[in-house]
């Protein structure tokens, strides 16, 4: 049995309802452990510990008198920092918005509060939400609980780090280009990008911005598979606007054993290379399915050219991040984009170009995109998943220089550092879910994750073949030296 600490969610729950531990105590057990292991890792960098407690002593009142607020009842949580939480900052790692202090929860925050969760802080960013690692000027570095050298991914990186380090029970964040899911795998844990729009993003915004941004979600991080199915149907449906006439209706597993699974395997792309340990983990999981009787196919694509379809993701991805841009900023961006050079083909000076696109162009990119989401419908109809790397190494050191100028090893050779997006984008660009399994630590100690990416609201789907995967091994092992 995992030690107090590194229980799932629902576990905890359980334990709660059980009256084996009350809610206030298990509060207080993971507070002690924030203030014994945050020092080193910096994971949580908001604490509200006296309107927890009050919120933890009325879960257990409410306990005494046979309520339970939902089944997340009294599991102590924290949560991303960019969520507005009620009497908390808001700054997307942005130190002049430090004085932003949310006046209202998120609509998340609302659902997962319903669903009788604790919160008691909140986890470092990246600045402006925009980096696979975690840090910035107003919270300082987030560093990984397996290495404190190295990162615990971005830019829900606080998030992983402190459900890896078990200083909470429960984690939510974001995601536009992996930034659930490659915290996830950089720290060992279990990660949900939900389809998108499944999850209304009201209140994970700076002051000002109130409509759903292309291609971001918000969505669960935690322990176990099970946790992700519980953090997606308390925060899923369609909030007061569509709620008039849509419900939430999402189809549940098609099989309930890994012999039923045709799945395709995408191991590794020329253009996108990941290294060894990461292809040999994708082959692993493939393997566990075939032993067990189910179908996979290494050969099997949608219907487009990866290069291509990247190429729409990140016109989609640049101007999608410009657009929350202060304007001041953009119009600096504006001025250099008029400025370069025709001939400037520069990584820099395309990713400007993107940023400062026009309305046309973005809906010419958008509309290539919807070519991109039938091929994949067709593809779902003859494979139930696609198993594939979310990053292409396990967590690498703190990298601070310039963005433009980072580099990656692989297998002994140097990569662009955003080339690894491709794999993020699959699933992003066409608004499907994605679930992120562990697979254990790697040879020098590090962990590894793999993504299941599956048909648009197949969220429970690939949530349910990661949970039957849990059963099989692949599950959370907690980082070494964080003993209760």
């Amino acid at each position: 049995m995992p030690e107090l600490a590194f229980k799932s969610a629902t576990e905890l729950a359980s334990m709660i309802q059980a009256k084996e531990i009350s809610a206030l105590e298990l509060l207080e057990h993971y507070l002690g452990r924030v203030e014994r292991y945050n020092p080193a890792l910096n994971a949580i960098i908001v604490l509200d510990p006296d309107r927890a407690r009050d919120q933890a002593r009325a879960a257990d009142a409410a306990l005494a008198k046979g309520e339970v607020w939902g089944p997340l009842h009294g599991v102590p949580m924290t949560i991303k920092e960019s969520y507005n939480v009620a009497g908390l900052p808001t700054t997307n790692g942005r130190p002049e918005m430090k004085d932003n202090i949310a006046e209202a929860d998120a609509l998340a925050v609302e659902r997962l509060k319903a669903a009788g969760v604790v919160l008691f802080g909140k986890t470092n960013v990246p600045l402006n939400l925009a980096d696979f690692q975690s840090y910035n000027e107003a919270y300082g570095t987030t560093n990984s609980p397996w290495d404190l050298k190295r990162i615990p991914g971005g830019s829900s990186g606080g998030s992983a780090a402190a459900l890896a380090a078990g200083l909470c029970g429960f984690e939510s964040g974001s995601d536009i280009g992996g930034s659930i899911r490659n915290p996830s795998h950089y720290s060992g844990v279990f990660g949900h990008k939900p389809t998108w729009g499944l999850i209304p993003p009201r209140g994970h915004a700076l002051p000002g911005y109130l409509v759903q941004p292309d291609l971001s979600v918000v969505g669960p991080l935690a322990r176990g598979a099970a946790d992700l199915e519980a953090g997606v149907l308390a925060m899923a449906g369609p909030d007061e606007l569509d709620g008039v006439g849509l419900k939430l209706d999402l189809p549940r597993p098609r099989h309930t054993t890994l012999g039923g699974y045709k799945v395709a395997a995408w191991t590794n792309e020329a253009s996108a290379p990941v290294n060894q340990d990461v292809q040999d983990r994708v082959a692993k999981v493939a393997k566990t399915i075939s032993d067990a009787g189910g179908t996979v196919d290494f050969d099997a694509r949608p219907d487009f050219e990866p290069a291509a379809a990247h190429d729409i993701f990140h016109t989609l991805l640049w101007s999608a991040m410009a657009a929350r841009t202060p304007d001041a900023d953009f119009a600096e961006m504006l001025k250099a984009a008029s400025e370069l050079a025709s001939d400037d083909q520069s990584p820099g000076a395309k990713m400007l170009r993107t940023q400062t696109i026009t309305h046309h162009d973005h809906y010419t990119a958008h509309n290539k995109r919807m070519f991109l989401r039938w091929a994949w419908d067709a593809f779902f109809k003859e494979y139930d998943v696609l198993i594939a790397p979310i990053m292409a190494t396990p967590a690498f050191e703190h990298d601070h220089g310039p963005m433009g100028k980072r580099t990656i090893m692989i297998d002994g050779a140097e990569r662009p550092y955003f080339e690894q997006l491709f794999w993020a984008g699959l699933a992003v660009c066409c608004y499907l879910p994605s679930t992120v399994i562990p697979t254990g630590p790697n040879a020098d100690g590090l962990p590894i994750g793999i993504q299941i990416i599956g048909r648009q609201y197949g969220d429970l789907e690939t949530i349910g073949l990661a949970k039957l995967l849990e059963a099989e091994g692949y599950a959370f092992t907690p980082p070494p030296g964080y003993a209760d």
